[in-house]
């Protein structure tokens, strides 16, 4: 049985024959993805579980990493929380860092493929080598950029309008561009590690090995240690929750190779915390799936409090294992949760404060939130749909000239 057949009991079998039709127009094609990580991250997860799976469809998918030392991810972190409209110091210096890192990449990578696919800002400079390709460039980003830092927007926009069409997650996240976008939300995939049913006494083993005690409801945020994803902020809505209903917390993360201020975040979280015997910190390895998927299905509320967001893929991975979300209400999070249907969204401290306490206070309200969360996941947000939706993008970019690219 093909890996893609696996899906059929869970999206039905047409969706995969539409998506196996799709593949023929794509027979032989060369697909190359590029990123700045090959672990941590939704990005590098979603590659993971794609690329093989375009493989399988008689696609020569292909998936590279940039290089860049310590000084480009600190660089590109700021470029990061600038696009996300954050207030960054960029100094000149800064740009020199980011484009000598990419001019080096670009002696190091063969981007001779059919559709040279570009994650995310840190390697949009390679398209420098578009004009000699006679290939098609897509941007892929999975960021907010509805509201970036207009610096920072202004030196990365004359790089992408040089691709031929760029992909956001969001109708919200798109720009004036001299060039197509489309919009593609991201996805889980529901056979994974991280999403795949598991048993109730098998997840609570895994848990308590984790040396996670399971003796009170357990309000649970799974993240990376990111200034952007507030975990301070967590903290303070459970402390607020916490005197009017008995719980813990736990705050799981873990780094990623191109996020350089994880360590300094964490650090503060482990210091807020100290001496709270109901706040528990757990930093994992970025291939811990299984003690993730473990621990957001033994959880009573999971949360994401935000600031900003791309999409927010734990929001989609809390709400496909039935668990009530309470998250903050930006970025992508808003397409994954209609509130107080399949969810919960918040804009302060007091708000997620005040939701914890009523879904611990009301377990048949959240175990509906839950379902109908689970089925929003179902109907949009699975890995099939993103697979299908990407299939339809190579297609159309490379059957068309730059300016009749076809919007899906």
């Amino acid at each position: 049985m093909s890996r893609l057949r696996e899906y059929a009991g869970i999206v039905g079998e047409q969706t995969i024959e539409e998506i196996e039709t799709l593949a023929t127009c794509l027979a032989g094609k060369t697909i190359l993805n590029v990123n700045s990580t090959a672990v941590g991250g939704g990005v590098a997860e979603i590659l993971n579980r794609m690329v093989p799976l375009l493989q399988e469809l008689g696609i020569q998918a292909s998936w590279d990493v940039i290089k860049g030392g310590e000084a480009f991810y600190a660089v590109t972190k700021k470029f990061h929380n600038a696009l996300h409209g954050a207030k960054q110091d960029i100094t000149p210096k800064d740009y020199h860092v980011y484009e000598e890192t990419n001019d080096s990449n670009l002696e190091k990578l063969a981007l001779d493929s059919d559709v040279v696919f570009i994650h995310d800002p840190q390697p949009a400079a390679l398209v420098k080598k578009r004009q000699a390709q006679p290939n098609r460039w897509i941007w892929r980003c999975h960021i907010d950029i509805s509201r970036p830092q207009a610096e920072a927007w202004e030196f990365l926009k004359p790089y992408v309008e040089k691709y031929d069409a760029a992909v956001v997650s969001s109708p919200a996240f798109a720009q004036k561009l001299a060039i197509p976008q489309v919009v593609i939300a991201p996805s889980i995939d529901p056979l994974s590690d991280k999403n795949r049913e598991l048993d109730h006494s098998l997840a609570r083993g895994i848990v308590e090995k984790l040396g996670i005690p399971l003796d009170k409801p357990l309000v649970t945020q799974v993240s990376r240690f990111d200034r952007l994803k507030d975990p301070l902020g967590v903290i303070e809505a459970f402390t607020q929750a916490r005197r009017a209903t008995d719980a813990r917390l736990l705050l799981v993360g873990g780094p990623a190779d191109d996020d350089p201020e994880g360590a300094q975040v964490y650090q503060e979280v482990l210091d807020r915390a100290r001496n709270n015997p109901d706040i528990i910190i757990r930093a994992l390895p970025p291939t811990s799936h299984l003690d993730i998927n473990a621990i957001q299905r033994v959880s009573t509320i999971i949360l994401q409090k935000s600031l900003r967001e791309g999409f927010g893929l734990t929001v989609a991975e809390a709400l496909w294992k039935g668990k009530p979300v309470i998250a903050g209400a930006v970025g992508g999070i808003p397409q994954q949760i209609i509130h107080q249907h399949s969810g919960i969204l918040v804009h302060s401290v007091e708000g997620a404060a005040y939701w914890i306490k009523q879904l611990l206070n009301n377990p048949a309200y959240a175990r509906k939130l839950g379902e109908n969360g689970r089925e929003r996941v179902r109907e949009n947000f699975l890995l099939t749909r993103h697979l299908k939706e990407y299939l339809l993008a190579f297609i159309f970019c490379l059957r068309g000239a730059r300016e009749e690219f076809v919007r899906l």
